[in-house]
């Protein structure tokens, strides 16, 4: 045995039912950058971490500045109930992005975050606005 075998791989719906699960709360950079790109935004892009001289600095192209502390029933009436959010913040080792998809599926609203969050967009080659 490995680490590999050791324990048996899940049954395929299982593994389907999980992997869909992830995508129905993940997005990655990539398909976030393509859906830009190709003017296909039916999202709505949010920056959720830091001063607004850093969004200022550096933020991806498209995305709003709204902090996770900021989000309150009142200032999300600014969009329909069905919009989608997807957030994102400095990268795999902040959780700001977990705490804003947090409030929001608290506030009722659809969310999914993108993975990576700027360091990944980085990695990814892109630009920053």
């Amino acid at each position: 045995m490995s680490y590999v075998t050791d324990y048996p791989a899940a049954a395929p719906e299982i593994a389907a039912a999980h992997f869909l699960q992830r995508l129905n709360l993940e997005t990655d950079c990539d398909d976030v950058h393509s859906a830009i790109k190709e003017g296909d935004v039916d999202f709505v892009l949010l920056h959720v971490v830091g001063s607004p001289e850093a969004f200022a600095r550096r933020h991806i192209p498209g995305a709003l500045h709204l902090r996770h502390r900021d989000m309150t029933a009142e200032r999300m009436a600014e969009w329909p109930t069905d919009t989608l959010f997807v957030v994102y913040c400095a990268g795999p080792h902040c959780n700001g992005a977990d705490r804003a998809a947090l409030k929001l599926a608290r506030l009722g609203r659809p969310v999914k975050i993108m993975i990576g969050g700027l360091t990944g967009w980085a990695d990814e080659g892109f630009s920053f606005a």
